[in-house]
């Protein structure tokens, strides 16, 4: 037992007695009214109110939780800005970064002090630094305002343990939302040097949790292997708001902003990431803009790939007929998929594809079909030539032929958008929270041994 164990341990042994009184929790949906929840998001790189997918999965997910009659704290590392807060009270617990705190920590950890000269090392002694100390603060800014929670529902971050002590103090459950094997992703695509520390903390975290929730089945075989079981594992994908875009944006006027008319408009909307396949999008357009030059192709979104990207599409013979806004805020996608006519979700090809594509879920309930690979949840999202189509991954002429298909038949195009727009009906982010909220126990079990 390390001494994050230890702590957790002593902290889980002097609580179980708060457990055992908390034993009248409501489920949602019970006819006990209303829950008390604390939703716990430790990650640093997920500001709740900003435009990424994961920020507006959040926001989305304690707006659901208010419509349907909770009360809800959301502690987070990072406020952000560019949209308006969620209806929740918010408590934002920065990580900091100055040298003494990140040296102490890595004296915890058995390294020198010059350990905080790596920038990869000392990003990652910020975070479990941070964790080391939110528990305590978190927990005096609950007392301040007189906030007791009936239920920790936790977004997990890489090296967090905190969520396990938080409930642990409260004696509540806490049902832990995974969305995706954070260890494998960040040494995959960024840099990871503390990767056995990392290794113990989620176990921890995932072990501790009374509940998971998994965004795909990838991630839920991924946690069970970790936790060694099944057992109260549950796959819940994301979902949309659909009042958001049942009422449809105001795609008249941005067309004419734009000066594109009546164009043909193939859409995409996400992350400009390599594993989103933009550059794969590229190509399929290129191909497709030789026989159709009135079709536009509109990326929106912002990522490590956009620059690259703005200087290709100047580049490509069909310069002038992609558009790429960047990032835009959430409450405007509805306007930009009401200009686009079909949607593209043009992922490159991966083995073990873990993702529940947000964008994919609100362009079906935007009544637009959906283009994309055949990979993962993708798979069970759209429904071939009912709802979208699915061609094999990585094959940029099947990609193709199904868009130039859609472009060149509207009516069928419509026939498929509405059909998406009621399969939607399924992910509306109530029905979502309500399904994932009613998982929670009546009380904290004790903590594994």
């Amino acid at each position: 037992m390390d001494h994050d164990d230890a702590a957790a341990r002593a902290d889980g042994l002097c609580r179980l007695r708060a457990a055992r009184r908390r034993a009248g929790l409501y489920r949602a949906g019970g006819g006990g009214g209303g829950m008390k929840i604390l939703y716990f998001n430790p990650d640093r790189g997920v500001p709740v109110l900003g435009d990424k997918g994961a920020s507006v999965h959040v926001r989305s997910f304690v707006t659901a939780a208010a419509r349907l009659g909770h009360e809800v704290v959301l502690a987070c590392a990072t406020a952000g800005s560019g949209n308006p807060s969620p209806p929740a009270r918010l408590i934002e617990l920065p990580v900091r970064t100055d040298d003494a705190r990140l040296r102490a920590e890595a004296m915890v950890r058995g390294l020198p002090g010059t350990a905080i000269d790596d920038p990869v090392v000392r990003r990652e002694l910020a975070r479990l630094a941070h964790d080391r100390g939110v528990r305590l603060a978190l927990i005096a800014q609950l007392r301040r305002i007189g906030f007791q929670p009936d239920l920790v529902y936790e977004r997990h971050a890489l090296f967090s343990r905190a969520g396990v002590r938080i409930a642990t103090h409260f004696g509540v459950p806490r049902l832990l939302e995974v969305n995706a094997p954070l260890i494998e992703e960040q040494a995959r695509f960024r840099d990871l040097r503390l990767i056995d520390v990392a290794r113990r903390a989620q176990a921890a975290s995932y072990r501790r949790a009374n509940v998971v929730i998994a965004v795909s089945e990838a991630v839920a075989q991924h946690v069970t292997g970790v936790r060694g079981n099944a057992a109260h594992v549950y796959v819940l994908p994301n979902g949309a708001d659909l009042s958001r875009y049942r009422a449809g944006g105001d795609g008249a006027a941005l067309r004419a902003r734009l000066g594109i008319g009546a164009a043909p408009v193939i859409g995409f909307i996400g992350s400009f990431k390599p594993w989103h396949g933009v550059d794969f999008l590229f190509d399929v357009f290129a191909t497709l803009a030789r026989s159709r030059p009135d079709a536009r192709l509109i990326a929106v979104g912002d990522g490590p790939d956009l620059a690259a990207l703005r200087a290709r599409a100047e580049q490509l013979d069909c310069a002038g007929r992609i558009i790429l806004p960047g990032r835009v805020p959430h409450d405007d996608i509805a306007d930009w998929l009401a200009v686009m006519d079909v949607t593209v979700a043009p992922y490159h090809d991966q083995q073990d594809f873990y993702f529940s594509p947000l964008k994919i879920v609100e362009s079906l309930a935007a009544g637009r079909p959906v283009v994309a690979p055949g990979i993962g949840q993708i798979a069970s999202l759209i429904a071939p030539e009912v709802t979208g189509i699915l061609y094999p991954p990585g094959d940029a002429a099947a990609c193709e032929a199904a868009l130039r298909m859609l472009i060149d038949q509207p009516a069928r195009r419509l026939r498929m958008g509405e059909a998406a727009r009621r399969a939607a009906a399924v992910w509306d982010w109530t029905a979502v929270v309500a399904r994932a909220l009613a998982l929670a126990p009546l009380r904290q079990r004790e903590l594994v041994q």
